[in-house]
């Protein structure tokens, strides 16, 4: 039951550092360069597991493409990505300290993601579910891309699922809108500070409640805390987090989420699939970087 996962792929450069960043100074880092983007590590993430996954995506005609497909492909993931000429791959600068971590993007191709790419993928795959990164939704450029990978799931009878992605680009789109593009989804995943602009304050359980009049699953993630998933015909189910020492939080929203597909897409109940994403994102808390 093989999954299509469409969204980005970027160079990471990660800067984990113990204590405070000391502006207009020096601050010691651990400073990391790989590949990441949200799409791209949730694709990681189920090779790692074990599931067949295709990802699409768009890169630059560069070295930094490249680099990015060949590990994806050695890692098991199956590529659909094109380079585009003219164009760099995007990169993401991740200041990841103690208690949260802040991301500096350069989308570069990511913005270029192409409707007949995907629509190709979806069509020749032979997949069961289809993933989207919502960060194409958030841009405009590649805004057309996300909307036909969800059209084109829908028309080929494949379920889908939607990582609402990061909070600072949802608010600029809007809640309301972004909601509108993924009407109907089988499922839609978000972060606490996602679910609250999408779907106002309130307690996990009551925001994903709140959320399945767009969507028909909402799983809120919690962190160390676990995630609540709520169905549209009023069940819920939550699963406590697993307790871990924290080297990076970098992509363990992202093996979250694959550890998640993997079961929910083979037939796993909402609390069996909980349990499967929570214990990927604590593998990927254990370690540095967001890839396995």
């Amino acid at each position: 039951m093989s999954v299509i996962v469409v969204g980005d792929l970027v160079t990471d450069v990660l800067v984990a550092h113990d204590g405070p960043i000391q502006p207009g100074s020096d601050t010691d880092a651990a400073i990391t360069v790989g590949g990441g983007g949200q799409a791209a590590n949730t694709a990681a993430w189920l090779a790692h597991a074990g599931h067949p996954v295709t990802l699409v995506a768009a890169v630059g005609d560069d070295t930094a493409g490249q680099e990015r497909v060949a590990e994806l492909t050695a890692a098991g993931v199956r590529c659909a990505v094109r380079a585009h000429r003219g164009t760099a791959t995007g990169s993401v600068v991740v200041l990841a300290g103690p208690h949260e971590r802040t991301m500096i993007t350069d989308r570069g191709a990511a913005l270029l993601l192409d409707p007949v790419d995907v629509t190709s993928a979806v069509s020749s795959a032979g997949a069961s579910h289809l993933h989207l990164s919502g960060y194409p939704l958030l841009h405009e450029g590649s805004r057309p891309g996300g909307a036909a990978a969800l059209a084109a799931a829908a028309g080929h009878g494949l379920t889908t699922s939607v990582d609402a992605a990061s909070a600072a680009p949802l608010r600029l789109v809007g809640g309301e809108r972004f909601l509108a593009w993924v009407r109907d989804a089988d499922v839609l995943l978000c972060n606490a500070d996602e679910a609250d602009v999408l779907a106002g304050p309130g307690s996990p359980a009551a925001q994903a409640a709140r959320l399945t009049a767009h969507v028909r699953n909402v799983v809120v993630k919690q962190g160390a805390a676990g995630a609540t998933w709520a169905a549209r015909d009023g069940s819920v189910w939550s699963w406590a987090g697993h307790r871990v020492p924290v080297l990076d939080a970098t992509g363990a929203g992202d093996a979250f989420a694959a550890g998640l597909l993997k079961a929910w897409s083979s037939g796993a109940s909402p609390e069996a699939a909980l349990a499967a994403g929570c214990a990927l994102g604590a593998e990927a808390v254990a370690k540095i970087g967001a890839r396995p």
